[in-house]
């Protein structure tokens, strides 16, 4: 598995890549736009076209995803915030053309209510709607851990939303565990592969993000915590970084960030990777 993490895109997303370079990542997640605004300022042409050259120097040209903002939902009951949602991830992806980024992750949302057959017929209308306004980029639907009424943590969810040409899956390590998809010893690992091969199908997950978890199995509480330090492991981590599987695609970090422990983090990961 190629390794990476979330870099901060403040003073310019084109700075992402600068980080990137410095933590010695082999792909990155990047946020494009502010993530706590409907409405955020535009992209400038000029920033757009220094993080295309850069990241071509770079090699994340190929390496690179997009967190959408969490904002958005998908399959929202109140018309106002659906409209909303789907005007900004019709956003999120034009960025994403604009940068070169090929991939861009987002939440299915919550069927605050609704039910979840309501709610994925409405997140998969969304997603016609914003990819049919949009020519490239692959939208990733990401597993949840299933908190209220979240849609996602289920696979079935996944593969069901999949159907829409131009997505694919990424896949949380601390969700996957709060969901009930355990990972800590080789029998519950291959177990959980084989389910997110029948279910999902392997070549829909394009991406995971590495993250161990403070809550234990089935508890669906999305808890992020640092890698080996969780109610995961490090053994957990040692299986998918070395999983033959998943040795073309990338997972990024996104863990806790204070006191420089992306670094720690990574360094971790690429120890297990070798052994």
């Amino acid at each position: 598995m190629l390794l990476g993490v979330h870099v901060s895109a403040a003073g310019g997303v084109s700075r992402a890549v600068e980080e990137g370079l410095a933590l010695g990542c082999e792909a990155i997640q990047v946020f494009t736009r502010n993530q706590r605004q409907w409405r955020p300022k535009p992209l400038r042409a000029a920033e757009a076209r220094r993080f295309r050259e850069a990241a071509r120097r770079a090699g994340y040209a190929r390496r690179a995803m997009s967190h959408a903002s969490y904002l958005i939902n998908l399959c929202a009951t109140d018309p106002r915030t659906l409209r909303r949602s789907r005007a900004a991830l019709v956003d999120e992806v034009s960025r994403c053309e604009a940068l070169g980024i090929p991939y861009l992750c987002v939440h299915p949302g919550a069927h605050m209510g609704a039910g979840e057959e309501a709610g994925l017929a409405l997140v998969a209308e969304s997603l016609l709607f914003a990819l049919s306004r949009t020519r490239r980029v692959t939208v990733l639907l990401e597993n949840t851990a299933g908190q209220g009424t979240s849609l996602g943590w289920r696979l079935e969810h996944l593969a069901a939303l999949c159907r829409v040409r131009r997505t694919g899956v990424v896949l949380d390590t601390c969700h996957l565990f709060a969901a009930g998809y355990d990972l800590r010893t080789p029998r519950a690992y291959e177990r959980t592969m084989r389910a997110i091969e029948d279910v999902v199908g392997l070549r829909r997950v394009r991406a995971f993000h590495l993250n161990d978890s403070k809550a234990p199995l089935g508890s669906r509480v999305d808890r992020h915590e640092h890698i080996g330090a969780g109610r995961l492991g490090g053994a957990a981590f040692r299986r998918l970084v070395n999983d033959p599987r998943w040795a073309t695609i990338f997972g990024v970090l996104e863990t806790p960030k204070a006191g420089g422990m992306d670094r720690r983090n990574l360094d971790l990961l690429r120890r297990m990777r070798r052994r």
